[in-house]
């Protein structure tokens, strides 16, 4: 379960993500959109040994940097740059979504090998590579989601003026040119604030059973 209440420094205190996070966060972009471009398209493909040995380096390397960027970046708090009267269900939603994308991202190089080294042992059909490369898929589906999500909601809160996306985007730093109308933000504001009404009943009869 997620913790909303942490050790991390308040995010007022830090106005953007270092050095190491930005570097972190954009060399695994391009490394995930490279391995998305030279995917392999044919399981057969993978009797080319060249290819095999590739894929299986590729994927290795994928693995470290996200278990990396995931243990480098807990030490941080949830939205750098967000309002610090965020709502706990804004927070509580960020990071479901953030968990999220590391289980796909670990799952995507994982399934990947478990491929390879089926496929290495003769398994080029059958129950066994087809669950895992069901797995894959699910994986790659998953994360195009939930990035696509994570893309989305960086946009929507640039354009509500917060400096989410400048702690870690280096463009469109300047003023707001276009306004999220106040209608929806008064709409999430309502809805974030409704469902922490809901969860903390529910916390209470929990507590009370």
């Amino acid at each position: 379960m997620l913790n909303l209440e942490n050790n991390h420094p308040s995010r007022a205190s830090i106005s953007s993500h270092t050095l190491t996070s930005k570097f972190l966060h954009w060399s695994f972009t391009l490394l995930y959109a490279y391995g998305i471009l030279k995917q392999v398209n044919d399981i057969s493909q993978l009797e080319d040994t060249t290819l095999l040995e590739f894929e299986v380096v590729f994927a290795i390397v994928f693995l470290a940097i996200v278990i990396v960027r995931y243990f480098y970046m807990r030490r941080f708090p949830t939205l750098i740059g967000a309002p610090e009267n965020i709502s706990k269900v804004h927070l509580w939603f960020a990071r479901f979504i953030h968990v999220g994308m590391y289980f796909s991202l670990v799952m995507l190089p994982v399934s990947g090998l478990m491929i390879a080294f089926l496929f290495s042992l003769g398994f080029k059909d059958g129950l066994l590579q087809a669950a895992a490369m069901g797995l894959h898929d699910f994986s790659a589906s998953l994360s195009y989601w939930l990035i696509g999500i994570h893309i989305l909601a960086a946009i929507y809160s640039r354009l509500k003026g917060e400096k989410i996306w400048h702690a870690m985007v280096p463009f469109w730093m300047e003023d707001r040119t276009i306004k999220i109308p106040d209608s929806f933000v008064k709409i999430e504001s309502f809805l974030f604030r409704a469902l922490e009404k809901i969860l903390n009943l529910n916390g209470k009869k929990d507590a009370k059973a």
